[in-house]
């Protein structure tokens, strides 16, 4: 049986590991002709998520638009389309309430095992952790 994934979701933070989890949705892409959503998530300190501004961190900013115009450079470079997003909020809860929002129509999540994040667990990052449990949609980690 062949899974169609026509759109891969790739959650990117700019570390190693995030790097290696587009490698491989740009790979899978290839196979199944799919495209790929890039999601980064600007992390949100909570007493700012309530703020009409918002939390404004603008090298933050500027580092995540970097991270994705390189995504955008090496899944053009195998002839993969890909579209960058960035959301402000908590990485873990956001990344599954994107994928399991039906209007994204996110087919598979293809995320690295650990980010740049603090908090670190045994086997899997806190985040990749959260999205494995909580994404409806199929999660492939890259280690």
């Amino acid at each position: 049986m062949v899974v169609k994934t026509n759109k891969i979701l790739v959650p990117l933070d700019g570390s190693k590991n995030s790097v290696r989890g587009l490698d491989m949705a740009i790979h899978l892409a290839r196979q199944s002709h799919g495209t790929i959503t890039a999601l980064s998530i600007k992390p949100v300190p909570g007493i700012f998520a309530l703020h009409p501004m918002g939390f404004l961190n603008f090298e933050a900013t500027t580092k995540i638009k970097k991270v994705l115009d390189d995504a955008k450079l090496r899944a053009a470079k195998k002839g993969i389309q890909l579209k960058g997003k960035i959301i402000a909020g908590d990485p873990g809860y956001d990344i599954a309430r994107f994928s399991n929002n039906s209007k994204n129509s996110i087919d598979l999540v293809v995320i690295g095992a650990r980010g740049i994040g603090a908090a670190k667990e045994i086997f899997l990052g806190s985040v990749s952790n959260y999205v494995l449990h909580k994404s409806k949609k199929p999660v492939l980690v890259v280690k």
